[in-house]
């Protein structure tokens, strides 16, 4: 099973990387999930520390790719893609879990 594939040519886009990440549907479920088991204080933290990390990482995204290269890149992306699949697994499976048990 492939995760992700990349035989798009470099070219063929412009994939805004701001928006999906700091407003996207996923950071809205994250809230809404967070806020089942967390204090309205708690998120609001980890929402002020997650926009200053983003925003360091956004700043910085030049110097990460130099850094990396392409193939850096793009096992960054696979494996933050697996995180990604882990962490909806699990909300599926809290949220399954505490649908039965009601």
């Amino acid at each position: 099973i492939t995760l992700y594939k990349d035989d798009q040519p470099e070219s063929a886009s412009v994939e805004p990387i701001a928006f999906p990440l700091i407003a996207g549907a996923g950071t809205m479920t994250s809230i809404l999930s967070l806020r089942a088991e967390y204090e309205v204080q708690n998120i609001v933290v980890a929402i002020v520390v997650n926009i200053i990390f983003v925003y360091l990482v956004l700043k910085s995204s030049s110097r990460i790719e130099r850094f990396l290269g392409k193939n850096g890149l793009n096992i960054i992306r696979k494996v933050f893609g697996v995180i990604l699949l882990a962490t909806a697994v699990m909300l599926f499976a809290t949220n399954i879990n505490q649908l039965i048990l009601k």
